[in-house]
């Protein structure tokens, strides 16, 4: 109940942040609009400008699930797939409208936004290299860094400049699919000719990558799993529930550890198969087994 009451204050900040622009929105609005308390709304956000991220990472969180649902099945080198998933960012973009509030943020005094801004940017950027590095491969990392950051701002120019064409503006699609044709030439070019600007490494740099680190979230994921996986051994007579509920216990770890884009919907569906189907006399270490993997993914959501 709280978290849905705490997504309809989202929702209706978001719509007013639109209609009215984020600046010109009182937190009186909010309260009026959503129908709640301000103590209540300071429970949930600290400040309007943390209401602002959390609507940013709504968004990106429903971008990042639906854009790794394309790859179910498919060859993440398949360059078609990326198009698919650019298209579906940028429709989701246009529809919430995300990059008019950016761009208030921007010419904004507050710092602090515009700081978390410049950060889903550094993401964005990240991202994109990562699924450059499926679709090129490791021999031409040395000039990845340099051909995203091209192509990055290639799309946002040619996008901005399309819809503000007289004349009808093209499809996404056919902007995407152009740039990325610019940038498969580019890509085979400099990797003839060894040009690089940008020494790929700095990546990490700019956007340490959590999944790399031994971050405290993932020494308690691992201690409530192998507490888990004792109190299932115990818990369930049958040899073959055991097994599976040990599978399913390990497959969610390494999913969320070891992958370099867990798959968030298979490990919420998994989860609740364990929850429901083998680890019923083992509540208390799945509620904490549960509590881990939600702090790895609110890590994971801080990098999106």
């Amino acid at each position: 109940m709280m978290n849905n009451r705490r997504q309809n204050v989202i929702d209706t900040a978001h719509k007013l942040f639109i209609d009215k622009g984020y600046q010109a929105t009182s937190i009186q609005d909010i309260l009026d609009g959503s129908g709640i308390s301000k103590g209540t709304f300071y429970n949930y956000f600290p400040s309007k400008g943390e209401l602002f991220i959390a609507i940013f990472r709504s968004v990106y969180t429903r971008i990042r699930h639906d854009r790794e649902k394309l790859l179910i099945g498919q060859d993440s080198a398949d360059i078609e797939i990326f198009i698919q998933q650019l298209e579906l960012q940028l429709m989701v973009n246009k529809q919430s409208k995300l990059l008019i509030l950016i761009e208030e943020v921007r010419v904004s005094n507050d710092e602090e936004l515009k700081q978390f801004i410049n950060q889903t940017l550094l993401l964005s950027i990240r991202w994109m290299h990562d699924r450059f590095l499926d679709i090129f491969g490791e021999s031409k990392k040395p000039y990845l860094l340099d051909s995203v950051i091209i192509f990055h701002s290639m799309m946002t120019h040619m996008n901005h400049f399309n819809h503000k064409a007289e004349t009808i503006s093209l499809p996404e699609i056919k902007v995407i699919r152009y740039c990325m044709n610019r940038i498969v030439h580019l890509v085979n070019e400099v990797a003839v000719s060894g040009e690089q600007i940008l020494d790929p490494e700095l990546i990490d740099t700019w956007i340490p990558n959590f999944r790399s680190n031994l971050h405290s979230s993932h020494t308690d994921l691992l201690q409530s799993t192998l507490a888990l996986k004792k109190a299932t051994n115990k818990a369930l007579p049958c040899s073959e529930d055991r097994t599976k509920a040990v599978e399913l216990i390990d497959f969610i770890h390494e999913e969320l550890t070891q992958s370099s884009k867990p798959r968030l919907f298979l490990i919420e569906s998994l989860l609740n198969t364990l929850k429901t189907q083998y680890a019923s006399n083992a509540q208390q270490y799945v509620e904490n087994f549960e509590e881990n993997i939600n702090s790895c993914l609110s890590q994971l959501e801080k990098e999106i």
